[in-house]
């Protein structure tokens, strides 16, 4: 067939088309405020047990021991703390994530051993977090607050995506996969995977504070602003 042949799109179908694909678009933007809503609800149900100025922590900010066993022993530690001292206990084990047992299909267990990684993050917390927990504790309560609230207003949403990027992979590292509290690795790796997508999707541009700031941030870029180029970014 050529050129002279080809049949026109109606208009019927054109505007069919169209409607698909704005209804497509809906239920990304939906979806994205979704997940959006559900990480900051994460973070925020879980900046309550370790409020400023103790954390959770009791006796003057004590941290579990290891047992003979290697598991740690709670003793009289409490919030913050316990689950700081929980991670360094562990972190010069062995530490497989992304576990796929297939053995009962005749297959190998599939994994990856984050050990030196776990034992990176074991030497920052002993050599660095235990010993100013006392002031290091409002990081931590902060950055958590901070993802909590950027998420669920929309502001500074892409900023507030690489924060949960970061608070997600160090408990991943501290954390998944434990035996004693048992901690469901998946949970962390779902965590971190959410936080990469709201990264990428910069979420509080749907429904968002963001929506509102990029129009009049992207008209002073154009008149060549560094602030809001910066500023755009983290929208």
């Amino acid at each position: 067939m050529n050129a002279s042949q080809a049949q026109p799109v109606t208009a019927p179908a054109e505007a069919q088309t169209t409607g698909v694909r704005a209804w497509d678009r809906r239920l990304q933007q939906i979806v994205t405020v979704v997940g959006r809503l559900i990480l900051a609800y994460l973070f925020f149900a879980n900046v309550w047990w370790k409020l400023p100025p103790t954390f959770g922590c009791a006796n003057n900010f004590e941290f579990p021991t290891a047992n003979a066993q290697g598991r740690p022993t709670a003793g009289k530690s409490s919030g913050l703390c316990y689950w700081i001292g929980v991670e360094s206990v562990y972190a010069t084990q062995p530490h497989p994530v992304f576990v796929a047992d297939t053995h009962y299909a005749g297959g190998p267990v599939l994994q990856v051993d984050i050990a030196p990684l776990a034992r990176l993050n074991g030497a920052f917390i002993d050599g660095f977090v235990k010993p100013n927990i006392a002031w290091f504790g409002y990081f931590i309560f902060g950055a958590e607050a901070f993802i909590a609230i950027t998420m669920f207003v929309g502001l500074f949403s892409r900023l507030g995506g690489l924060v949960a990027i970061g608070m997600s992979l160090q408990l991943m590292v501290g954390l998944a996969g434990i035996p004693q509290p048992f901690e469901w690795e998946w949970g962390y790796n779902l965590m971190v995977t959410l936080s990469l997508v709201m990264f990428g999707l910069a979420p509080g541009r749907y429904l968002g504070v963001d929506a509102l700031l990029r129009p009049p941030l992207l008209r002073a870029s154009q008149r060549g602003s560094v602030l809001a180029k910066l500023v755009l970014v983290l929208t």
